[in-house]
Formats: structure tokens, sequence, C-alpha cells
């Protein structure tokens, strides 16, 4: 914030400074509306006390405790009910429910179950859970499948993919809802101190201002809540973003060093045995719908592009090989997750991630981070290595993919489009590269490019009438 934008805020402050101050000149009565002057000096007198830092304290260690538990189990709870729509529809109504329930109703019935002790922290939990559980099925249902697909072919661990994919893509969206939850969580918990009156909580000093008439420090008091609330939301935000691997920008880096943890320099990739890919009969299509009938068998080792046209159903295939698609009719013999290295038509990156950083992921521990380094340098500039994928042109980005694909130790290697976005010099580049590091391994290359079948040295197939060994 600039000295101008400070400016502006104080200007801001001082404003409605002197709006409460002759509001209060006009009342004319500090009983009724007591002015900032008072409030302040009444302020500068409770703070040094040891009891306000006990209230304090008090009330804040059962607010927090509340809103942790809210936020872990609806973090918990959303991502289960978005995997099982039965827990979601069990979920459901006792959700809806606590969103809609008056939270002082809540409050009143606690007060008879759990006595005021801990009635605040029941409050908190029950005011926060249901904005964290909607937000996460929110952002789980808005969130592109693309990259975990990807992921999970390569046979990528799922705790590696929640922080890689998962979290990333979440965090927004727990972010935007925490700035209003803490809000929530401070006016639920205080409003339940209010009226059950424990010993020692800000809700009993509101309340003994109220009963002895003393505006001056029900506003002191208020004041105390507004800026706890402030800073408890400052704290947990940023907490999010720069601690345990849960933020957005600060704490991706924790969350992407967990998930490619480094490697020994010692370590050497170890070139896995080549497996073939055969299609029986395979009807392929979506909803029942038929896209393409496919007889195609590629022998172990082999290399194989499909040429057909855009349209014909290439990008299809490739889903049907990588286990995405389960075909209409007949049968497809491939390498399972795990063991298949891939690429596919669209941009599937972790965009936080540096380039050797996307390597590393999928690499299944074959690469130091050394070793990343070295085979990006063949296809990338030197200073592009290091840097976030998001920063990359799209040439780029698309040969970060083509060594992320080849890094994986899988027995087959399926690209779709893998030369796109590329300029002659580069595309020749590309298609020596998969040359050097294919390392025997049965190819599959979905491209109708001319040249590239003379490019891979791979023989020519299409869909429909392709058969046979190469």
């Amino acid at each position: 914030m600039g000295p101008r934008d400070a400016l502006r805020r104080a200007g801001t402050v001082a404003f409605w400074l002197a709006v409460w101050q002759l509001a209060s000149m006009a009342v004319a009565s500090e009983l009724l509306l007591a002015g900032p002057v008072a409030v302040l000096v009444r302020l500068a007198r409770l703070v040094p006390t040891a009891a306000f830092w006990s209230t304090a304290v008090f009330s804040l260690a059962r607010i927090a405790v509340g809103f942790a538990l809210a936020f872990v189990s609806g973090l918990a709870l959303g991502l289960a009910a978005h995997r099982w729509r039965s827990l979601a529809e069990l979920f459901a109504p006792a959700v809806s429910f606590l969103k809609s329930v008056p939270i002082v109703c809540v409050i009143v019935l606690l007060l008879m179950w759990v006595g005021p002790v801990r009635v605040s922290a029941i409050a908190v939990f029950l005011a926060v859970f249901p904005a964290i559980y909607f937000c996460v099925l929110e952002g789980r249902a808005a969130a592109d499948l693309g990259l975990g697909e990807l992921l999970r072919v390569m046979g990528v661990s799922g705790w590696r993919r929640f922080l890689a994919d998962t979290w990333q893509q979440l965090l927004p969206y727990l972010v935007a809802t925490c700035r209003n939850a803490c809000g929530m969580a401070w006016k639920a918990g205080v409003a339940a101190e209010l009226i059950g009156s424990p010993r020692g909580s800000m809700g009993e000093r509101v309340y003994q201002a109220k009963l002895l008439l003393e505006t001056g420090d029900l506003f002191a008091w208020t004041i105390v809540v507004v800026a706890l609330s402030w800073a408890c939301e400052r704290a947990f935000l940023a907490l999010l973003r720069s601690t345990g691997g849960w933020a957005i920008s600060a704490s991706m880096p924790r969350s992407r060093h967990a998930a490619v943890r480094r490697r020994s320099a010692a370590l050497a990739p170890t070139a896995p045995a080549p497996a073939g890919i055969s299609f029986e009969s395979a009807t392929l299509g979506y909803d029942g719908a038929p896209v393409a009938t496919c007889n195609l068998s590629l022998a172990a080792g082999s290399r194989t592009l499909l040429a057909d046209p855009s349209g014909a159903g290439k990008t299809t295939l490739v889903r049907a090989v990588c286990g995405l698609l389960t075909p209409l009719s007949g049968r497809i013999v491939a390498p399972g997750w795990g063991r298949l290295s891939v690429q596919f038509q669209d941009a599937r990156l972790v965009e936080a991630m540096t380039a050797e950083q996307n390597v590393l992921l999928c690499s299944a521990g074959a690469l130091s981070w050394e070793g990343a380094r070295s085979l990006l340098a063949e296809l990338l500039p030197e200073d592009a290595v290091g840097r976030p994928v998001t920063e990359l042109s799209g040439g780029q980005r698309r040969r970060v993919e083509l060594a992320r694909a080849l890094a994986h130790p899988g027995a087959a290697v399926v690209l779709d489009e893998p030369f796109a976005s590329l300029d002659a010099a580069s595309h020749k580049a590309a298609g020596a590269f998969v040359l050097r590091h294919l390392d025997g391994r049965t190819l599959l290359v979905a491209s109708h490019a001319p040249g590239d079948a003379e490019l891979l040295h791979a023989r020519t197939a299409c869909l429909g009438d392709a058969r046979g060994d190469s």
C-alpha cells in the first residue's frame, strides 16, 4: 500500500470518527451514545489490565477451536461428499438445515445441552461448517479434471495428486469463503457468550455493560471484538498462503516441494520393458454414440502414427488406450495406469510449478533434479527451465509436456498431437528428442501433420482399417 492509499484510508477513518463525534454531541448524553474520545479513554484503561487479556484469551481460544474444527470437518466431508454421491445426498438435509436455522435458536438449545462454557465453540462450528462444506463442493464441481486424469494415468500417488492438483484448484474458493467465515465465527461466538454469559468471556463483559448502562464499555468491547475478528481473518489467510503447504501462492511451493521430493542425483532411469497395444474390433464413443471402430495391433517396441484427419477419433482412441474411456464393444489391451507415458492434445500442466517440477512430478523417481534440468535443456532455453510454466510460451509449454511424457518410465509412450504450436525447427528438434529418449518403448502418436511418420521412423495407420504388427 503506497502513501497515497494510506492517506486515503486515514481520511476515511477520520471522516467516520468525526461523524461519530458529531452524533454523540447531538445526542448530548454519553449514557445513550458515548463519543469516540470517551471510548478510546476507556480502551486505554482496559487494555493494560490482566483481566482484559484473560477475557480476550478466553473468548479467542473457544472461537478458534470452533473455527478450526469447522474448517477441517467441512474440508474433509466436502471432499468425501464430492467423491461419493450417496454421502452428498445423506449430508444434504443436515447441512442445509444448519445453513438456514437462526443461530440464536441453536444457541438456546446448546445452553440447555452443554452449558455456557462450551456453547461458543459449538456455535462457531455450526455457523462456519456449512460455508466451508458448500465451498468445497462448489470448488470441486468447477475443477478442471484434465490434469488429474493425466496424473492418474502416469501413476502419480493420490496424496501427490491432491497436493499438486486438487488443493491448488480448491484454495481460491477456500480463501474467498474464509474472508467471510472468520467474521461469522466471531459473530456467532460472541452472540453465544452474550446469551449464555459464561464467566470471564467478552460476551459476559458486553452483557454487564448493557445491564449497568456503561455505553463506553459497550463500545470499547465491541471495538475489541471487531479488531480481534480482523486480526484472526488476516492471520488465518496468511496461514493459508504461507505455511504447511495450504495456501495459494506462498504455500504452493511447499506443497509442490512435498509432491516432488528431491531424489538422489545417483539415481539413474531404468528403461522399462516395452508393452504392446491392441484394439480388437473396439467400437469407441460417448454416451452410447459410436465415434470410430478400430482394429489395431501394435507390437511391443513398435512405432505407429495415426494419420487420420481432424475429427476422425484419434483423441478418442488415445483416451481409450489410457483407460479413460471404456469401449462400447470389442476389447482393448494396453498397459495399465502407471505403465503408460502420455501427452494429451490439450495442455495439462501444474500451472504454478516450474518446468522441472512438472517433469519430476511424473518421473516416478527415475530422475534427479539435475537429470530433469538436463532433459529439459534439450528442448528449452536455459532460463525457461526453472520458471513457472505460466510464464512460458505455448510452444515452450508443449515441449515441457513432451519432456514429461518421455521422462516417465512407462512401457508405452502415447502422444496426441505432440508437435502442435511448434515452429519448423522446434518441430524437428522435438522429433529427434522423442527418438533419443524412447529407449525401445512402444510408441503411438496421433498426428495429422505431414512428415511426422518419417520424422519418427514410424509406420502410418488409420482408424478402422489399421491392422497388423510393426
